[in-house]
């Protein structure tokens, strides 16, 4: 079974493409080839089977069975690192998160990409109170909006409990703890193949 599933994010966000602009900013948001922001597939599977580990740990359910393994794979782990990376691969594809193509297509038709993003500064604090030396960090973030994606093969027993995760997931990307990618997420079920 495929689902669909829409993120809202609800204030500014950044999923790091691990590049820097010089002097401008010390790190970039990812972006697609036409300048739009996305989120990778491998990080929405991330995001979703942390959150699928604290529910089936809060729930007393066995952290890893078959259908978590068809669903996401097995980390590599002294255990099963017998250097076949095929036995680690999940049967489930995570597709990337995007605008809504009507959406893309209005923004790369009247070049508006650049105004999808906003630096922003911080800096740490000493304890006598004072910005301390060289600590000044700027960082690109994506201003709000709603990106949808696709999850395809979803084994039927994993259905609802991703669905249950998607729900759990309240904020993504970097900065989470300082108010950034605060977003819900929402699906849609989808047909079979």
């Amino acid at each position: 079974m495929n689902i669909q599933y829409q993120i809202t994010l609800h204030s500014y966000w950044h999923c790091g493409s691990g590049l820097a602009a010089g002097a401008q900013a010390d790190a970039l948001v990812i972006k697609d080839l036409d300048q739009l922001p996305f989120i990778p597939g491998k990080t929405i599977k991330g995001l979703l089977r942390d959150a699928v580990n604290e529910l089936r740990f809060l729930q007393e359910k066995p952290e890893c069975d078959e259908l978590y393994k068809k669903t996401f794979g097995l980390q590599p782990t002294e255990n099963n690192t017998n250097g076949n990376i095929e036995a680690n691969k999940s049967e489930t594809f995570f597709g990337n998160a995007t605008l809504v193509q009507e959406e893309a297509d209005a923004i790369k038709s009247h070049n508006l990409q650049q105004h999808l993003y906003k630096m922003v500064a911080s800096t740490a604090i000493g304890s006598n109170g004072v910005a301390q030396d060289h600590s000044l960090r700027t960082m690109e973030v994506t201003v709000p909006c709603t990106l949808v994606g696709e999850i395809i093969d979803v084994p039927e027993g994993m259905v609802s409990e991703l669905e249950q995760a998607m729900k759990f997931i309240k904020q993504l990307g970097s900065g989470r703890t300082r108010g950034l990618g605060r977003c819900t997420i929402s699906t849609k079920k989808g047909g079979d193949k």
